[in-house]
């Protein structure tokens, strides 16, 4: 029996979209797919239907570096409205519960930085953690929220940028994964002793993507084009790895750790990036200007973690 042809072009890079609001992350990456035959596409953390901004999807050998671009820095904007509790804790939900307390600016300021640096956090109802198998917004939409537990968070930087008017207020948040900025709203309102929830939202920055980097999804292909949309588009796998100090091999030792073979660290010494953590740290190895794949520093040896 023949195997079936896999459909699409074996494409392999990232594409930054600048996400508009209404769509799912999920739809993004179907419309990319299509959009560039593409036989194998996913993306580099969720964003909310409501959210704008920056969605990193990656292509066949870039799914492979998923995990280390979520793990990276994000930078979001967002929009707080005080007096509204919602049940998704952002405009699209319904309202569950009103205020007339509006704080001013110094009792905002004065709750910030309780939201800063290692944090618990509760995620909001309507979010994709699995209870028992099921995924807590299935169970929100069902009437039936699930009551979730905090979760750690570390949040870098959390700013009030602007206060437009009494109702609203913008800050800018930097954050590592998992963070949700519905959550950092919705808590930061009850801090101030009040209820809110996020109008708006924008991602700036995913790792080493930033937003000079984007493209609209309307810009991908002219409307009368019927040809898939250009490979020329895409940035380098290697590009999701920037942040990871560089650690530069022989070929020799290249081809030892393609072969899954550790390497002394003693015969790195004076190579090893001062950035990297010799005690368990991640750098990402290099052979000229080729990137062979990622490795941990640990027990004195340079050990490969993901092959490229």
């Amino acid at each position: 029996m023949s195997r079936r042809k896999p459909r699409g072009r074996p494409l392999d890079g990232w594409l930054i979209i600048d996400k508009s609001a209404g769509m799912t992350s999920t739809d993004v990456v179907n419309r990319v797919k299509r959009l560039f035959d593409a036989r194998k596409a996913g993306h580099g953390g969720t964003l909310d239907p409501l959210a704008t901004g920056l969605l990193p999807v990656a292509f066949g050998a870039a799914t492979k570096t998923v995990p280390y671009v979520m793990d990276g820095t994000k930078l979001y904007r967002f929009t707080l409205k005080f007096g509204e509790a919602r049940d998704t804790d952002d405009a699209d939900g319904a309202v569950t519960e009103v205020s007339d307390h509006r704080p001013n600016d110094a009792a905002i300021e004065a709750a910030l930085p309780a939201f800063r640096g290692d944090i618990m956090q509760v995620p909001p109802s309507f979010s994709a953690i699995k209870v028992a198998g099921e995924r807590a917004y299935d169970m929100a939409r069902d009437g039936r929220a699930p009551a979730l537990d905090p979760r750690p968070a570390r949040v870098d930087r959390f700013v009030l940028i602007d206060r437009p008017d009494p109702d609203t207020a913008l800050f800018e948040v930097a954050s590592g994964k998992g963070v949700y900025m519905r959550s950092l709203a919705r808590d930061l309102a009850r801090a101030c002793g009040t209820v809110g929830h996020i109008a708006a939202l924008r991602r700036l920055r995913v790792g080493p993507f930033l937003e000079h980097h984007a493209i609209a999804l309307d810009k991908l292909r002219q409307p009368d084009d019927t040809a898939p949309a250009s490979p020329d588009l895409l940035l380098p796998v290697a590009t999701a790895l920037a942040d990871i100090p560089a650690l530069a091999l022989t070929e020799q030792e290249a081809a030892d750790l393609q072969h899954g073979q550790a390497i002394s660290l003693v015969a790195l010494m004076g190579r090893i990036p001062a950035t990297a953590d010799p005690d368990g740290g991640l750098v990402r190895a290099m052979a000229g200007g080729r990137v062979i794949g990622l490795c941990h520093m640990e027990d004195g040896m340079l050990k490969p973690a993901r092959v490229l």
